[in-house]
């Protein structure tokens, strides 16, 4: 499939990207391949064969929650450069 500079400016816009001179030529020439091989993928038979679903057999493996301390409150504000009792304290973001 051949994708044209107008497609490959319009995407690249959206990803916020800025293709100059020959890297234009070389995402165009990536792109072609990719959308290839999904070309060939489409013609691969796959009838009688089951969707995929999980890539294990293992069903909510999940560990127990442990509750622990890392870091104590004081040796996370013992570096802070302003605090204020048990809290950081930074400058202010909003206006009101």
């Amino acid at each position: 499939m051949e994708i044209s500079q107008e497609t490959i400016l319009h995407i690249a816009k959206l990803a916020r990207l800025e293709f100059k001179g020959e890297e234009l030529q070389t995402i165009r020439g990536d792109l072609e391949k990719i959308i290839g091989f999904m070309d060939n993928l489409s013609s691969v038979n796959t009838e009688g064969v089951t969707p995929l679903i999980f890539m294990s057999q293992e069903i909510n493996v999940l560990r127990e929650d442990e509750g622990t301390t890392t870091v104590s409150k004081e040796d996370a504000l013992k570096n802070a450069p302003k605090r204020d009792s048990d809290y950081f304290r930074i400058p202010k973001v909003l206006d009101k």
